[in-house]
């Protein structure tokens, strides 16, 4: 089992966020990371900044980096802003800032943005965009030392919380911290069983269909179920939780329901195997003292789904756990090596699980 180590120092977000609110951003820019909302929306801010609307058209470009050369960059940079503070020059998915080639970006070429960045004119904004950065290449190093370079990694609970919160207040929506736990464990974001397909753009699409499914003022527990219910995590979920109550018949109809939406077997067995491995660690954590909220750091995990794991688990002898989650190891390889149907292997699980 993996478990998601935190980051040190100050997420990007937050330090992006502080140095255009005091107006401190420097005139290079690499916005980039595995969390592309953040870059997208970094990028965004500085246009709305620095560009008068008015004179957007004109204080404003927008270059394709794949078929960019470096006089059409300096071009675009050495033009004045008209109306506007400064004018911004946008680059997006530069293949030399990724460590990849250039069809019209020489050797050559990259050595003179070299020494132009390093007398970069103060009246404009140079802002590269992309998904990944490579930090080995002498570009993104001059980047760095000379601008800033900001990788937009996934926010951490205590940030993820305060984004969310932001949202509800400007649609004038209120929630309590259990409801904003409960949506943040649901969601899946955060701890050990989020997937790299979800992202801050489904997680927003989620807050705003928990915005729009609530009438009143203060978004409950009912608003947050009848929004995430649906999702592959919350129903693999259910049917563990049926499954540490010996309700053999709810697994069976909740297996059955998942796999007739086309679900793919092996993420909902993975996620059953998360589950079950989460169920046995805070068993073992408890016996050794352990409170929840250190159970949940070890764990990398939300304390949301450490009580719930923690509630199924009290539910079964630790001796049955560890059969579980071994049957569940062993499902996974009859599967993959062709040993076994997927859904008679599936169907084979939930009859063996056993409490005892």
């Amino acid at each position: 089992m993996q478990y998601k180590k935190q980051t040190p120092g100050v997420h990007p977000y937050k330090k992006f966020g502080e140095e255009l609110a005091k107006d401190q951003l420097p005139g290079l820019l690499f916005l980039f990371g595995e969390e592309q909302y953040l870059a997208d929306w970094a990028s965004s801010a500085v246009k709305d900044r620095y560009v008068d609307p008015v004179c957007r058209e004109m204080d404003l470009s927008v270059l394709d980096g794949t078929v960019l050369t470096f006089d059409v960059l300096q071009a675009c940079c050495e033009t004045l802003p008209m109306l506007s503070e400064k004018r911004v020059v946008e680059v997006r998915d530069f293949p030399p800032l990724a460590g990849e080639k250039s069809k019209t970006f020489s050797e050559k070429d990259e050595e003179d943005l070299l020494r132009y960045l390093k007398a970069f004119p103060d009246t404009c904004i140079l802002m590269f965009t992309g998904r990944k950065g490579d930090k080995r290449r002498k570009l993104y190093k001059t980047l760095a030392s000379e601008g800033g370079c900001y990788d937009f990694t996934p926010l951490d609970e205590k940030l993820l919380k305060a984004f969310i919160q932001k949202r509800l207040k400007n649609s004038g929506k209120t929630a309590s911290p259990a409801v904003l736990s409960r949506f943040i464990a649901l969601s899946g974001y955060c701890g050990t069983e989020k997937h790299e397909d979800y992202t801050l753009y489904n997680l927003e699409n989620d807050l705003r269909k928990l915005i729009a499914c609530c009438d009143g003022p203060e978004i409950e527990t009912i608003h947050v179920d009848e929004v995430v219910a649906e999702t592959l995590e919350v129903n693999a979920f259910a049917l563990t939780d049926a499954l540490s109550q010996d309700r053999k018949d709810e697994a069976f109809r909740l297996l059955h329901n998942i796999l007739s939406t086309g679900e793919e077997v092996y993420r909902l067995l993975g996620l059953i195997c998360s589950q079950l491995e989460i169920m046995l660690c805070v068993k073992e954590m408890e016996a050794d003292g352990l409170t929840i909220g250190e159970m949940a750091s070890r764990l990398g995990a939300h304390e949301f789904r450490v009580k719930k794991a923690l509630q199924m688990s009290n539910r079964c002898t630790l001796k049955a756990l560890r059969s579980n989650l071994s049957r569940a190891y062993r499902v996974d390889e009859d599967i993959k090596t062709g040993f076994l149907d997927s859904r008679l292997a599936m169907e084979m699980l939930i009859a063996e699980i056993s409490v005892r």
